[in-house]
């Protein structure tokens, strides 16, 4: 696992994502188990809160991985980078082990939306460059081209911990 940056070498932190691994010297042991049919990316969030690939498992294998606590993880479908979920939740956040004891994190499909699976299927059999030509409304055409990107879900993720944060604060402040 990579360590953190030098002091030299970091951003002003006003600049860096709420979303992000977190310096931590207390290791914990995960196994990555892929529970379904497709081949996942597993991805690391690093000190930047930029996603690092660890590599791929393939349908309902595992991985047993050294990460820290702080250190966040996301999984992708590999192919189509269709987010996952991990332990029901879409992203993995390590915790203290207890006895030494490996945690085990299912990687699952999550239940998308009909219209979601739709779109999927769609961009799986069109290309991009056609969908403009598909005889569909716009926001449809537009909404195919919008592909899914850890980049915006992080960005989406960050948003809601902005937000939790600003409402604890204005709480405390009642």
């Amino acid at each position: 696992m990579p360590q953190p940056p030098e002091a030299e070498d970091r951003q002003p932190l006003q600049q860096l994502p709420l979303v992000r691994s977190l310096i931590s010297h207390l290791p914990a042991q995960v196994l990555f188990c892929n529970r379904s049919p497709r081949t996942v990316q597993l991805l690391w969030i690093n000190f930047q809160g930029q996603p690092v690939s660890y590599g791929q498992l393939q349908p309902h294998t595992g991985r047993k991985m050294n990460t820290y606590v702080g250190h966040p993880w996301m999984f992708r479908d590999a192919q189509t980078d269709d987010p996952m979920l991990a332990n029901n939740k879409e992203m993995y956040l390590p915790r203290a082990s207890e006895n030494g004891q490996v945690s085990v994190v299912n990687i699952t499909l999550p239940v998308f939306s009909l219209r979601e699976r739709c779109l999927q299927r769609v961009r799986a059999l069109v290309s991009i460059d056609d969908f403009s030509r598909l005889e569909i409304a716009r926001t449809l055409q537009e909404d195919l081209a919008r592909k899914p990107s850890i980049e915006s879900d992080l960005r989406r993720i960050g948003q809601k911990v902005e937000q939790r944060l600003l409402q604890n604060r204005e709480a405390q402040n009642s």
